[in-house]
Formats: C-alpha cells, structure tokens, sequence
C-alpha cells in the first residue's frame, strides 16, 4: 500500500522560512515523479514544484520561483520543500503527490497523494 506522509508545516511570520518533508513508501518511485501542490481556502489545488526521481530533473509555478526549492533525499525515500521568505498568500494546505515519469502540473494527473500539512504566514 503506498503512503506519503507530510510533515513540517506550521505557522510562521512572513519573510521567514519552513521545510516540507513527505515520506514515501509502499512501492519503488524509481520512474515516478513527485510533487507538492497548494490548496487555501476557496480556492482550487495549484501546483507548486515537482521532481522526478531519477534524475532529479525540477519544475516550479512561476509564483515560488526563486523562494520555494525541491529536493529528495534517495536512500530515505523522502521528498523535500525548502520554503523561504513566505509570504501571507503562501498560506495554504500543501500535498505531497506522485505520479509516473514527470512532474505534471495537474492535481488530476496523480495517483497518489498524502494528507495535506498546514502553513500559515502571518503578516
């Protein structure tokens, strides 16, 4: 059974920084891609970065570009967003999900997702 488990998420003051984990497990991600999405209140599930896992190859919403950075750690199953100078319209429940080969950046095109973590930036 696959899981992915986030954790990291919390309240911060904007301008400041927070680090995403997600815990994959459940099957080899070799020729998968991983990725982590945004969802605020009202507002539909964005994309915010994805990398494949072989290769390492990265893709970002132009909207985290240059703040927000993706990364994934092989041996420990385990994928990362690196989260700074947060801004309060970076508040929202952020997933972590997967899907074959690439990082697509449509909620729909992935088949497995985990909980959803919580970040608030406060102003």
């Amino acid at each position: 059974q696959v899981q992915l488990v986030e954790s990291g998420g919390g309240l911060v003051q904007a301008g400041g920084s927070l680090r995403l984990s997600c815990a994959a497990s459940g099957r080899t991600f070799s020729e998968y891609a991983m990725a982590w999405f945004r969802q605020a209140p009202g507002k539909e599930r964005e994309f915010v970065a994805g990398i494949r896992w072989s290769g390492g190859r990265t893709n970002y919403a132009d909207s985290v570009k240059g703040r927000f950075t993706i990364s994934r750690d092989i041996a420990k199953d385990t994928v990362y967003l690196q989260m700074n100078s947060l801004k309060p319209e970076d508040t929202a429940v952020y997933y972590c999900a997967s899907r074959p080969f690439s990082a697509t950046m449509t909620p729909i095109d992935y088949i497995y997702w985990g909980q959803g973590t919580q970040v608030t930036v406060s102003s």
